[in-house]
């Protein structure tokens, strides 16, 4: 049976609507860099989405091929995700989205360290004839946080936003959104497939004991 994030982490990737308090251990991912407007039409962030699909998947399926990876076990892709930032701001400004700084994520298996992304990112740009450079191995651990499950579209997050920040000063909690930590998107729904209103998304803030 495939190990698959979703259903084996459940209070991180399918939380309740209503806002809680997590803990987030530390984990592994898949990460690209970038800036600008996700929505931009073949821009960075479209981009940077296929070349993290491309690594996952090629260590996913290493287990058809000659490369043999220790510890290996098979797992379900997991969701994409992503950190946001703006210069300035503790916070996202929705209506600045050409000022978005991010990190887009896929979550590695424990088995996959920065060897097998070098190995994974080398194997793709053979196999699909293009550069995947970009993709790096990146380890975070995001610590306690608030979060919640947001059920719409990403425009109307604000209004989650504000009962996760009501209900974790209402706890005893203050923001810590920092240059290292930030605002956490993980994207449970296929925009290609799901109309605007039923997507899912978990959204997570770090916060701190006040």
């Amino acid at each position: 049976m495939a190990l698959d994030f979703k259903k084996e982490y459940k209070g991180l990737y399918l939380p309740p609507r209503k806002p809680g308090i997590v803990t987030v251990p530390p984990a592994s991912y898949l990460a690209v860099r970038g800036h600008g407007d996700p929505n931009a039409e073949d821009g960075a962030y479209h981009r940077a989405i296929e070349l993290l699909y491309g690594v996952a998947y090629t260590i996913k399926m290493s287990k058809k091929g000659n490369h043999r990876i220790d510890g290996y076990f098979d797992f379900v892709v997991p969701p994409l995700e992503g950190l946001w930032w703006q210069e300035g701001l503790h916070g996202v400004d929705y209506t600045r989205k050409e000022d978005f700084d991010w990190i887009s994520l896929i979550r590695l298996p424990d088995f996959a360290g920065p060897d097998e992304v070098e190995w994974a990112k080398g194997e793709a740009s053979a196999k699909k004839g293009r550069d995947f450079g970009e993709v790096e191995f990146l380890a975070y651990d995001e610590g306690l946080c608030v979060q919640c499950m947001h059920v719409g579209p990403y425009d109307d997050e604000p209004a989650t936003i504000e009962a996760m920040h009501a209900h974790m000063e209402a706890q005893g909690y203050a923001l810590d959104i920092t240059d290292e930590r930030h605002h956490h998107e993980i994207y449970l729904s296929d925009t290609r497939r799901v109309a605007p209103e039923r997507l899912r998304t978990v959204v997570r803030h770090p916060i701190r004991v006040a």
